[in-house]
């Protein structure tokens, strides 16, 4: 099985590269972050002209999370109720995996209360993880605008009183490792950065000056399963690219 996570920083500028990328690679399921559509506006007629269902969580001009599968999708959970206005979180069965898209608040600043906002909506995923069925193996992935260490920055200096680094976000990592997750794509490239993110401004992309904040988390089941873990670089190339590239996780299930 393979599947995929990307935050595609807008379906509808993206749409082509996306629809050629499906295409080309054939991810069993992909985990889509800011979408930046309604649920009116999402493609669920293209998509399952590529034999994929899909399950989307809309704002409009914002945010926007989706799931793709082409295995079978039920059980969807959109958000965490009442508890998170923004479409930052949706969750599925696909195969019988739980499988959840992810997109964490920026944070902005760590005095902005955007920054108070993501420690709380991380901490409301983690209580989630927590609750799960432990019989149902679970995937978790997407956009947590947060690197895990210093090898997923390429040059902590500069971040130095930045969100994206900040001991609380990273503790706030660890915690959800500690519901029985484990960072898939680390643990199986434990001395490459595997950057994900780029700025689009300074030629950021081409002298390597990213971030890894694209994370696949599975548990210890789907460790023990996983062939392979990779970013597919070569999507952040060419015209109008996403500012993320999509981050591959294969299993030999």
């Amino acid at each position: 099985m393979k599947l995929a996570t990307w935050n595609v920083n807008s379906l509808t500028a993206r749409w082509g590269r996306v629809e050629s990328w499906l295409v080309e690679h054939a991810p069993d399921i992909v985990l889509i972050q800011e979408t930046k559509q309604s649920d009116e506006k999402f493609p669920f007629a293209p998509l399952a002209a590529l034999g994929y269902e899909s399950a989307h969580y809309g704002q409009g001009q914002w945010n926007g999370v989706a799931i793709l599968s082409r295995v079978g999708i039920e059980d969807v959970r959109r958000g965490f109720g009442d508890e998170d206005p923004e479409a930052r979180l949706i969750g599925a069965t696909c195969a019988g995996l739980r499988v959840y898209s992810c997109y964490v608040p920026n944070g902005r600043a760590l005095d902005d209360p955007h920054y108070a906002y993501k420690l709380e909506w991380l901490a409301a995923l983690a209580r989630i993880l927590a609750e799960r069925d432990p019989t149902k193996s679970v995937v978790v992935g997407g956009d947590f605008n947060v690197a895990p260490t210093d090898l997923d920055c390429y040059d902590p200096s500069l971040f130095e009183g930045a969100t994206h680094v900040s001991e609380p976000e990273r503790a706030a990592l660890r915690a959800i490792e500690a519901t029985g997750l484990v960072d898939l794509t680390r643990q199986l490239n434990p001395g490459e950065p595997c950057f994900t993110w780029w700025d689009y401004r300074s030629g950021s992309f081409h002298r390597g000056w990213g971030l890894r904040i694209d994370l696949v988390y599975v548990d210890e089941v789907l460790l023990h399963k996983a062939t392979a873990s990779y970013v597919d670089r070569e999507a952040r190339k060419g015209e109008k690219p996403s500012d993320h590239a999509p981050v591959v996780a294969e299993f030999d299930l």
